[in-house]
């Protein structure tokens, strides 16, 4: 359902999420049932979004312009970790859709007809959107480099040619943002102008490539798309605007505070590590020792290092919030090593776990198996540990 406001803009009936702890893990609970299921198949996890969309948690970031409920930055990261306790694939689709409304509420810059028809769509079907940047030969985007992908002007818009690579979402995206070159000779600087161009998910001329076989995050559907002549309107291109001195500072490079969705998410498959070895501990009773492991100090002292690297995780991302809602800027230079900190745990409270438990935990008939391939996917985020280190060595040094 939709109305107009006194501005004439449209507004959306969009759900309240109920965001209690209680409702949260009623979520995280159904979204796991089928999390096994996914990982195998490598299928796109549609149980699992369906009960994120229909929780209210895929358009909570909405603004409350467009109907939505604008959660803030600590409740967006609450809703990413209880999925990724879930299923992070799910997780990893969702975080990325409330990252584009979250900015949207903030900045604008969406074509209005592209950002209308995707909220019209998610009052009535899960929807969603993912930033599409990496290409085959440029690698991670956030290391440097201009986009091969281009758009060229033609006489209703634009057309886009390129391919991209480590698409999440795949065929379930409403729409992309895709990175792009401005393919235009008589620019008077003679620099290509970079930016986003948004595109519907169903435009003729996009080809869906299935690269995506990886170790963790098998559902995600992460895979390589092509553009060949898709058009889209004028107005669905926006600018990076470029620095003084002629650079553009690239939105992958920054951490900035909503760039913790995804080290939040990987919290949540720590979190259900720490619940399936809790589960084995109690259940497990060796002859030899005629009663549960849960019960030995062994046990016990691993699970409180499981726990030590989980509660400081959360610690360093919601204390880290906290600090820049409370005025504290003094920690903006320090975020990208923040969050390797937290990858590191995350890696960490999940090899414990596995290692603790042997041939048990590496065995496919155990959770523990997949959330130790899920975990190890946060390396891959951008920053990356190497650059993020070097970034923040030079800072401290001066150089």
């Amino acid at each position: 359902m939709t109305a107009t406001d006194d501005t004439g803009k449209r507004t959306y009936d969009l759900p309240v999420p109920d965001l209690s702890e209680a409702a949260l893990a009623q979520v995280t609970a159904e979204i796991a049932e089928h999390a096994a299921d996914y990982d195998r198949s490598g299928e796109v996890p549609a149980k699992g979004l369906e009960a994120a969309w229909r929780a209210g948690l895929v358009t909570a970031t909405v603004g409350k312009r467009y109907g939505g409920a604008e959660v803030g930055t600590i409740d967006s990261l609450r809703i990413v970790q209880a999925i990724g306790e879930g299923d992070p694939s799910v997780a990893l689709i969702v975080a990325n859709t409330l990252s584009a409304h979250a900015a949207q509420a903030e900045l604008g810059g969406w074509h209005d007809a592209h950002y209308d028809d995707l909220l019209d769509r998610s009052t009535k079907e899960p929807a969603f959107v993912n930033a599409i940047r990496a290409e085959p030969e440029l690698g991670a985007p956030a290391r440097g480099g201009i986009p091969k992908t281009t758009i060229t002007r033609t006489e209703n818009g634009w057309r886009i040619d390129g391919h991209k690579a480590y698409a999440t979402g795949g065929a379930a995206l409403t729409y992309h943002s895709v990175w792009v070159t401005a393919d235009e000779p008589d620019t008077p600087s003679h620099r290509p102008r970079v930016g986003h161009v948004t595109v519907p998910g169903d435009a003729e001329g996009i080809t869906w490539v299935e690269t995506w076989d990886h170790l963790g995050l098998r559902a995600s559907n992460t895979h390589d798309v092509v553009y060949d002549g898709v058009e889209v309107p004028y107005e669905a291109f926006r600018e990076i605007p470029r620095q003084p001195d002629g650079s553009y500072r690239d939105p992958a490079a920054t951490a900035g505070p909503g760039s913790f969705a995804h080290p939040a998410l990987y919290i949540g498959v720590a979190r259900a590590a720490r619940s399936a070895f809790a589960e084995f501990a109690r259940t497990r009773v060796p002859s030899a020792l005629g009663r549960p492991i849960a019960e030995t100090e062994r046990i016990q002292a691993v699970a409180g290092e499981i726990d030590l690297q989980i509660a400081s995780a959360e610690a360093l991302a919601y204390g880290t919030l906290r600090r820049l809602e409370a005025g504290d800027d003094s920690v903006l230079p320090q975020l990208s090593v923040i969050k390797v900190a937290i990858a590191r745990a995350v890696v960490t409270a999940t090899q414990t776990a596995v290692a603790a438990l042997g041939n048990p935990g590496l065995s496919r008939n155990n959770r523990l198996e997949r959330h130790l391939r899920d975990a190890l996917c946060i390396r891959v985020h951008p920053p990356q540990e190497d650059f993020a280190l070097v970034q923040a060595g030079r800072r401290v040094l001066g150089a």
